[in-house]
């Protein structure tokens, strides 16, 4: 830009000096200008002093403190979820899964008003490479940690590692924790296989393939404390886990995502109680290996993505588990029992599914139906065989339930089961139940 003075003298040298009115209004402008040019040149240069004085003022005072963190809000998040529920049953003394094992992690079902399940979660980004998770169960007078993990963030390449006490990704429900059910009580395949869900103390290693097909693969390793498994006080590995889920969308309205899962346990001393061929109490001990195989199938449908109006899901699950170890019946005889403690081979081979639909038919509503059935499949008790029973009954269960969301932080559920998981009874449940969730809550899984 040329300076107004300069612009000046080009002009005088172009047009000499006369006693001419009009040149001399010209020269009064021009000596104007100049004067304002001046002025705004002076006054920005001033400015520029200035800003450059309160950056260097600024970075200097940033300097001693350029390793704090920076702090936002909660850190972890924390939320609790508060359940409980009204269930009308009838006043059996000890309830059981004919034909299959106890699993020791069942929490049952108490009559009349319960607390249910109320959790405590804490979750946050540790640092850059890891994040946490805990969740902490109470249910009436005992309290357990459920999970407490930490996971890589940052591999890359779609992997990721686990580490700490977690619920493991065989199957579908299995990660779910009680609050994220959609109906009042567990699906019978899962009470007989896990008591609830199965969760471990080990390590996860996960792989997520970079395609347009959802494709998850993971392996699991840990102490295989948790039934079918026992805690054997021993160094190295007590259970396993392989899982594989493919998944991807049909169109814009819907979604599935199918799976296959193994776990291999290990299991020493683990008890059990049955009735024996007097229909008397018998302890149980079984020492050997577990090995369960879990398929499972989900799909979606909510209107061109939309799932706030109107979304409908069906999942489906189903295991195969087969034993094959020891297993001592306590000596029961003094009580008027048939066990006189002996000790021989054990193989069991059982299966069973539920399936299960659920329709939100209008915001905040849903309903669903539930099936569920066992098949105690084939049962070799060895010589114990004298001793104890072996049917052929096939456990059922039929479920229907309605449930109204206020908010997505609650939700109120009505229930009813026809239950025939005990041979000989046939049970008429009612539940209603109560879930609310306090403070920020981490996003389900599909």
């Amino acid at each position: 830009m040329l300076r107004p003075a300069l612009l000046a003298a080009a002009l005088a040298t172009a047009f000499p000096v006369h006693a001419d009115p009009q040149l001399d209004a010209l020269r009064a402008e021009l000596q104007e200008l100049k004067s304002a040019y001046e002025t705004r040149l002076q006054a920005l240069e001033a400015r520029l002093k200035q800003a450059e004085t309160r950056t260097a003022d600024a970075a200097s005072q940033a300097e001693p403190t350029a390793q704090a963190p920076a702090r936002t809000g909660f850190n972890p998040d924390i939320s609790l979820i508060l359940q409980g529920r009204y269930a009308k049953l009838d006043d059996i003394g000890e309830r059981h899964i004919s034909g299959f094992m106890p699993a020791g992690h069942d929490h049952g079902a108490a009559r009349g008003f319960s607390l249910d399940h109320t959790e405590l979660v804490m979750t946050a980004s540790i640092d850059p490479w890891f994040r946490g998770y805990f969740n902490l169960a109470l249910v009436d007078e005992e309290v357990e940690i459920e999970e407490a993990w930490v996971q890589t963030t940052s591999l890359g390449n779609g992997l990721s590692a686990k580490g700490g006490r977690f619920l493991s990704d065989l199957g579908y429900q299995n990660t779910q924790h009680p609050h994220a059910w959609d109906f009042a009580d567990n699906n019978l395949m899962y009470r007989a296989l896990f008591g609830e869900a199965y969760g471990n103390d080990g390590v996860q290693l996960k792989w997520v393939a970079p395609t347009e097909l959802f494709m998850e693969f993971g392996f699991e390793a840990g102490r295989g404390a948790g039934f079918p498994g026992t805690d054997r006080n021993q160094n190295g590995i007590g259970s396993h886990a392989l899982f594989g889920h493919l998944g991807g969308d049909v169109g814009a309205s819907n979604s599935w995502r199918g799976g296959l899962s193994y776990l291999a346990a290990k299991a020493s001393g683990r008890a059990g109680e049955l009735e024996d061929l007097f229909d008397e109490h018998a302890e149980t001990l079984f020492s050997g290996k577990s090995k369960t195989w879990v398929a499972d199938f989900v799909w979606k449908w909510a209107p061109h993505g939309n799932a706030s109006e109107q979304n409908f899901k069906f999942a489906t699950e189903y295991s195969r588990r087969s034993e094959r170890g020891s297993l001592l019946c306590m000596d029961n005889t003094p009580d008027g029992g048939a066990c006189d403690g002996t000790e021989d081979a054990y193989r069991s081979r059982q299966s069973g599914f539920y399936a299960q639909g659920v329709y939100q038919f209008m915001p905040r509503w849903r309903t669903g139906y539930r099936y569920d059935r066992l098949d105690p499949g084939s049962v070799d008790f060895g010589a114990n065989s004298a001793n104890l029973p072996i049917t052929d009954y096939n456990p059922t269960r039929h479920s229907l339930m309605l449930d109204y969301s206020p908010s997505e932080f609650s939700r109120l559920r009505l229930q009813y089961s026809k239950d025939r998981s005990m041979e000989s009874l046939s049970e008429n449940q009612w539940f209603v139940q109560y879930i609310h969730s306090l403070g920020a809550h981490g996003a389900h899984k599909f």
